[in-house]
């Protein structure tokens, strides 16, 4: 079946947004994006590696499916501690719509393990954990939730942390890809792409959402937990997600209605408005001027170089420069 949006007078989210929306009839509601320009903006700033590159991408892509469910003027962070040699990925959202990243990685060992063919997320990441910052302002509790990475991905980090914080049914797909285009009298040029779909079961009936209890870890030797059978809604809800290719989620061609369409047009899919995402950064200069302000004489000293203090935002690259 064809999905002509025009005809259902449906406005596409297009890149660099992201559609929340409802299939009913599996008591399911989640959220797909779409990342291009605002994607390409932030890796091309930082240059970093491929394969580091890769994986702050699919952090970005994670980043824009939570940060924008919320419901209040606040903060999502994203953040990884590790002993690989990616020890560190930080995504910040601010709602409503602005998002920033970077990276912190030994050069060396990338490049040896890019050399070796061995540089996976999961061996760039090392062990370590995954916090979820949500910060709702100055007067609010901050709540942060944290996973243990142990060689897992970012989707089965999401996974755990929706099942072991939230209690919530989670499924998750991330897409990372690289367009490159041919131009003329000139080498292949090459551009970021993107995407992700997060669905959860959200049951109007608490017991249609019972999961099997974890593993308590201090149970008596030969306990069996308690296992309890997935809701068949659910089971059918994530086998459809689960049957979503890398290409339906970094393709432009491929919007995220169209591929919402694919999955759930048996079931019914209801889209509500879109949230757009913006490559923002909130450095300025009287900020880091504020903290600059609050060294003493001695370490001004030591931080001035030729009679200046040169700052640089490791979000957004930009300098800032001071007399002492």
């Amino acid at each position: 079946m064809a999905l002509n949006l025009d005809e259902l007078g449906i406005t596409p989210a297009g890149l660099d947004a992201v559609r929340p929306f409802a299939v009913e009839g599996l008591d399911v509601r989640g959220r797909a994006v779409a990342l291009g320009p605002v994607l390409e903006a932030i890796l091309d700033r930082h240059a970093y590696p491929e394969p580091v590159s890769r994986l702050l991408a699919e952090a970005i892509v994670l980043t824009s499916l939570l940060g924008t469910s919320l419901k209040f003027e606040g903060r999502f962070t994203l953040q990884t501690q590790t002993d690989g040699p990616v020890s560190m990925l930080v995504v910040d959202f601010a709602s409503p719509d602005a998002i920033r990243a970077c990276a912190t990685f030994d050069a060396v060992q990338v490049e040896e393990l890019m050399e070796a063919g061995k540089a996976t997320p999961e061996v760039l990441l090392g062990h370590g954990h995954l916090a979820m910052t949500i910060d709702q302002g100055r007067h609010m509790q901050r709540y942060q939730g944290l996973v243990e990475l142990d060689g897992i991905t970012f989707e089965e980090a999401a996974r755990r942390y929706f099942e072991r914080s939230e209690q919530i049914p989670t499924e998750i797909r991330l897409g990372v890809g690289e367009l490159f285009t041919r131009n003329e009298g000139e080498g292949p040029s090459r551009t970021w792409t993107a995407g992700g779909v997060l669905i959860q079961f959200l049951p109007e009936a608490p017991e249609r959402m019972q999961q099997a209890d974890i593993h308590p870890g201090d149970a008596p030797e030969g306990t069996e937990p308690h296992e309890i059978e997935e809701d068949d809604a659910w089971v059918e809800a994530k086998v459809l997600v689960e049957t979503v290719k890398d290409v339906e989620l970094t393709d432009p061609e491929v919007s995220v209605e169209m591929l919402l369409f694919r999955l759930f047009h048996e079931r019914g899919v209801r889209l509500f408005e879109s949230q757009p995402l913006a490559d923002k950064c909130r450095c300025s200069r009287d900020k880091i001027e504020n903290v600059l302000a609050g060294f003493s004489d001695e370490e001004v000293e030591d931080m001035t170089v030729e009679g200046k203090i040169v700052v640089t935002c490791e979000f957004c690259s930009t300098h800032y420069e001071f007399d002492k």
